[in-house]
């Protein structure tokens, strides 16, 4: 037989457990309780939103907080390019592959990761028969351009696949 002093023991611990999940500051027993319910509405209102994004077609939230992030920055051997997104990002790489070549820039490094996220780091040089400077913010708007082109294409690509179906 289980003791009282016990039973409240255990009580006592799942509503320090409760208090601790929902980010409660509350010292007493109710209002954990009442912290603990309006944390789930707040939940609830959440998912409630999300489905409605999902329900329009509007995922932007997560698709925006996905977009590749880049940098350019101009060395003393070159141009350092990097992007990264936090998903994978088929066919970017052939995008951004374009843009060093139509601004004339030979890649003499790069490093490349397409498993599960999008990640590149890429050192470009000019070429010796170019004769404009390449700068880093005309090589950073062009790749900004790149990824929307890339971005345009998956979505008609996904619209295609959509109307096939």
């Amino acid at each position: 037989m289980v003791s009282k002093e016990h039973k409240k023991a255990a009580l006592h611990e799942k509503l320090q457990q409760l208090r601790s999940i929902t980010n409660s500051h509350a010292n007493n027993d109710s209002s954990i309780i009442r912290d603990a319910s309006k944390y789930i509405q707040e939940l609830q209102h959440k998912v409630q939103i999300l489905n409605q994004d999902i329900a329009n077609g509007q995922s932007t939230s997560s698709y925006q907080n996905s977009w590749p992030m880049v940098t350019v920055e101009a060395l003393e051997k070159g141009i350092q390019v990097n992007l990264y997104s936090e998903r994978s990002c088929p066919g970017l790489l052939v995008f951004v592959w374009k843009v060093f070549e139509e601004l004339g820039l030979n890649v003499l490094e790069a490093r490349v990761s397409c498993t599960g996220s999008f990640q590149l780091e890429a050192l470009g040089v000019e070429r010796e028969e170019n004769r404009e400077t390449t700068d880093a913010h005309m090589v950073k708007q062009a790749i900004l351009h790149a990824i929307e082109n890339w971005s345009q294409n998956i979505n008609d690509h996904q619209e295609t696949h959509d109307h096939h179906q």
